[in-house]
C-alpha cells in the first residue's frame, strides 16, 4: 500500500509499504476519506511538540473493514466505520480522576493519511463506530475534530443567552461555534477571513466580527456586548498567543476564557496579574478529548448538527497531500480531504 510519512517539516515522502498485518482485538481500515487538520497543517509547516518526525502522518479519516482480528466482537468485514485516534488507558491516576485526555499512557493512532489504517484494540473497543446508511465517510470522518469541540464546550459554563466569543472560524472554531449556538449562547465569532465569517454565519451565529476591518479587537468585541461588560465565555481556538492574550481582555469580570487552540513549542503567555485577580477571571486550557466526547459526536453527526459542505471543500489523491495542506493552511478553504479508490 501507499502511505505519507512526514520526514521533517515541509518534507513529506509518499511511501510504498506492505499492508499492516492485524493482531487480536485489531481491525484493517481500508481508507476511504482522510481529512486534513489543523494540527497536520502546523506538524507540517512548524513541527509539533509531543511529535518528532519522522513519523506516519495524519489522524482523520473514515473506511470500510477489510479485516478483523480474534476476539473482536461488534464488527465485521465490509462495516463501514468512524475511527477516532486515540484511546486512554483507563487505570492510570488521571483516567481514575475522569481526566482521560491527561492519560499517561494516551494511545494515538497515526498514519491516517494511507490506503489501509490498522486500528488497535483499545480504539476499536473505545471508539470506533459503525456508520448508518445516511452518514458519508466524509461526515466520519470530521468525528475526531468534533469531539474536540465537544469536550471544549463542555468544559465551557454556558447559560442560554450569555454572551459567547469565539476566536477563530477554523474547522474547530466553526464547531465551538455551532455547539455554543446549541446551547442557546448569543455567538460572536472573530477571524480574519470573510470567507470563514460567512460560515459561520450559515450555522446560525448572531454575529461575526472581521478583525481586518477593525483596530482593536477587544475594544470592538466589548463594544457589542451589554453596557460593554465584555463576554460571559471566550474560546480561543487559533492557536496564536497573541489571541489567548486578547482573548482574557474580552471577559467580563468574573468571565471564562477556554483556551484551546495548541500554540507552537516554547511559547509563554502572559496575563495581566491585576485583570485576572480583581476581575475574578477563570482561565482553563483543554486538551484533547475523552472517550464520552467521541461517542456524543458521533450521535451528533448522526443527528446531522454539522453539514460536511460547511467543512470540507476540495478532494485530492494521496499524491498530491502537500498540496491539499498547503491549501488549508492558505485559509481559502476549511478543510480538504484525500479520497482513495
Amino acid at each position: 500500500m501507499q502511505r505519507a510519512v512526514l520526514m521533517d517539516q515541509r518534507q513529506i515522502v509518499i511511501e510504498e509499504v506492505a499492508t499492516p498485518h492485524i493482531g487480536p482485538g485489531e481491525v484493517l481500515v481500508k481508507n476511504k476519506v482522510s481529512t486534513t487538520c489543523g494540527t497536520d497543517v502546523k506538524n507540517y509547516m512548524r513541527g509539533y511538540p509531543l511529535l518528532k518526525p519522522p513519523h506516519p502522518f495524519g489522524h482523520e479519516f473514515s473506511g470500510v473493514i477489510a479485516a478483523v482480528g480474534d476476539g473482536v466482537t461488534g464488527f465485521v468485514e465490509g462495516d463501514r466505520v468512524a475511527v477516532h485516534n486515540s484511546a486512554p488507558c483507563g487505570s492510570c491516576h488521571w483516567c481514575k480522576h475522569g481526566q482521560f485526555s491527561m492519560c499517561e499512557d494516551l494511545l494515538f493512532n497515526r498514519g491516517s493519511y494511507a490506503e489501509y489504517v490498522r486500528v488497535p484494540a483499545r480504539i476499536v473497543r473505545q471508539n470506533m463506530f459503525k456508520l448508518p446508511d445516511s452518514m458519508s465517510h466524509k461526515t466520519a470522518s470530521l468525528m475526531e475534530p468534533l469531539a474536540c469541540a465537544v469536550y471544549g464546550i463542555e468544559n465551557c459554563p454556558i447559560e442560554p443567552g450569555d454572551f459567547v466569543v469565539v476566536n477563530g472560524a477554523g474547522p474547530i472554531g466553526l464547531m465551538f461555534a455551532r455547539l455554543a449556538v446549541l446551547k442557546g449562547a448569543q455567538v460572536l465569532v472573530t477571524d480574519i477571513s470573510q470567507g470563514r465569517l460567512d460560515i459561520a454565519e450559515r450555522m446560525g451565529v448572531w454575529g461575526t466580527l472581521n478583525l481586518q476591518r477593525v483596530v482593536d479587537s477587544v475594544g470592538a468585541v466589548r463594544e457589542l456586548t451589554d453596557d460593554q461588560r465584555g463576554a460571559d465565555v471566550v474560546i480561543e481556538a487559533t492557536g496564536l498567543i497573541d489571541v489567548w492574550q486578547t482573548s482574557c481582555q474580552m471577559a467580563r469580570k468574573g468571565g471564562f476564557i477556554l483556551l484551546f487552540g495548541g500554540t507552537k513549542a516554547g511559547s509563554a503567555f502572559t496575563v495581566d496579574a491585576t485583570l485576572l485577580h480583581y476581575s475574578q477571571l477563570t482561565v482553563k486550557g483543554v486538551f484533547h478529548t475523552t472517550p464520552l466526547a467521541v461517542k456524543q459526536a458521533f450521535k451528533l453527526l448522526e443527528l446531522g448538527v454539522i453539514d460536511e459542505r460547511d467543512f470540507i471543500q476540495n478532494e485530492y489523491c494521496l499524491g498530491d497531500l502537500e498540496a491539499a495542506l498547503l491549501e488549508h493552511a492558505s485559509g481559502d478553504v476549511i478543510k480538504n480531504c484525500i479520497v482513495y479508490e
